[in-house]
């Protein structure tokens, strides 16, 4: 059974930055692509980050520019570098395969991004 464990979250203002750790219990990360989801209060959960087997990366438009999804895979351990924070981005973050596994989302970690 895998398992996922968020860290990293926070309390941050904007223009601060955060990044958020995903640990795995297996080695799972070069054979399934990973993602960083959140759901803020209110909202459905959204993919914001990727990354592939082969190390490619795609993100949101909103994240675009900003967030930088990175692997290492000795560690079994994905990380989501979050710079230039906005209100916005308030949310609780989870970590998960992409398409997402229902049977393994972890607690997520929240951040929070105000003044």
């Amino acid at each position: 059974q895998v398992q996922l464990v968020e860290s990293g979250g926070g309390l941050v203002q904007p223009g601060g930055s955060l990044r958020l750790s995903c640990a795995a219990s297996g080695s799972i990360f070069t054979r399934r692509s990973m993602g960083w989801y959140r759901q803020a209060p209110g909202k459905q959960r959204e993919l914001v980050a990727v990354i592939a087997n082969d190390g490619s990366t795609n993100y949101a438009d909103s994240v675009k520019g900003r967030f930088t999804i990175s692997r290492d895979s000795a560690k079994n351990t994905v990380y989501l570098q979050m710079n230039s924070l906005e209100t916005d981005d308030t949310a609780v973050y989870y970590c998960n395969f992409v398409p997402a596994l229902g049977g393994v989302w972890g607690q997520g970690t929240q951040v929070t991004v105000s003044s």
